[in-house]
């Protein structure tokens, strides 16, 4: 049996699945994410699938409903479930984050149907490259997300 891909370029950030939610009895899905500057996840939200942030390296930002923090190696950022949430690199350099989803199907759903399998070896981050929006949107849709839009002044 061919082995499943672990390593994909999902909107410019590399995602290395450690676990999928099959390899765990169903209980979660693992990713360890290297993020660009400046990149991260547009303000998302999603109901029953808890959602957790370990920064590795780096720095992050994070918004969670109206409140946002910086984060750094070592620190931990929970979602509360369905909570609106956004995630960006800052600083010059890239951040390392690992992605806790439970169960995380949703997630796998998402990331597997938005991105572009990577070779399994690859540890820098991939080549830039225009996002299919309505793609995106609808994978979104299909997995139970939804993407917010900014609220205008």
């Amino acid at each position: 049996m061919k082995a499943r891909p672990r390593t994909y370029d999902v909107l410019g950030l590399l995602l290395k699945f450690h676990a999928f939610p099959a390899d765990v009895q169903d209980k979660y899905c693992l990713v360890e994410a290297l993020v660009p500057p400046g990149g991260g996840a547009p303000m998302n939200q999603h109901a029953g699938e808890t959602e957790c942030f370990y920064v590795l390296g780096g720095r992050i930002e994070f918004t969670v409903a109206d409140q946002t923090r910086i984060a750094g190696a070592g620190e931990y950022v929970p979602i509360p479930d369905g909570a609106p949430h956004a995630f960006r690199a800052i600083g010059d350099a890239p951040a390392r984050v690992l992605i806790l989803n439970a169960p995380g199907h949703m997630h796998e759903v998402f990331f597997t149907g938005v991105g572009k399998v990577l070779p399994e070896d690859q540890v820098e981050l991939p080549a830039p490259r225009e996002p299919d929006l309505a793609h995106l949107t609808a994978t979104a849709a299909a997995a139970g997300m939804t993407f917010l839009r900014p609220e205008s002044d």
